[in-house]
């Protein structure tokens, strides 16, 4: 075989072969690695946690009290008065909506376990009291 023959052979064999898509470049962009522990250290964590005694749970933890010069102190106060306090008197001690007033009053029994009433006055006007 000389190379007339051998170039002839090799061209054939070229075009008889399959269709094969260009090489694609490779990306530059490379799969980022997971940030932290393995795995089997992330595991040990987590029994560790488990094995921690619980806080407190709702049943047993004490009735939270607001700070001393807050609003919330402000109403439980003027709501402990002997005559009580009227919702316009409420609602002059802290600068919030009616609607705020009445839902924190709502709510201020059971997370501070006051016992609240409500009357209305000679006047009419709804009154909140504390009994306790």
């Amino acid at each position: 075989m000389n190379n007339a023959e051998a170039a002839n052979t090799a061209a054939a064999v070229a075009e008889q072969g399959a269709y094969a898509a260009p090489e694609k470049p490779a990306s530059k962009k490379r799969a980022s690695q997971k940030k932290g522990a393995p795995s089997h250290a992330r595991k040990a964590k987590k029994t560790a946690k488990a094995a921690a005694p619980k806080k407190a749970t709702k049943l047993t933890r004490k009735a939270a009290t607001p700070r001393a010069e807050s609003k919330s102190a402000r109403i439980l106060a003027l709501i402990q008065r002997p005559k009580g306090a009227t919702i316009e008197e409420l609602i002059k001690a802290t600068d919030w909506q009616p609607h705020s007033v009445r839902g924190f009053i709502s709510i201020a029994g059971k997370k501070q376990g006051i016992k609240i009433e409500s009357s209305k006055n000679e006047a009419g006007d709804r009154v909140y009291r504390s009994t306790k």
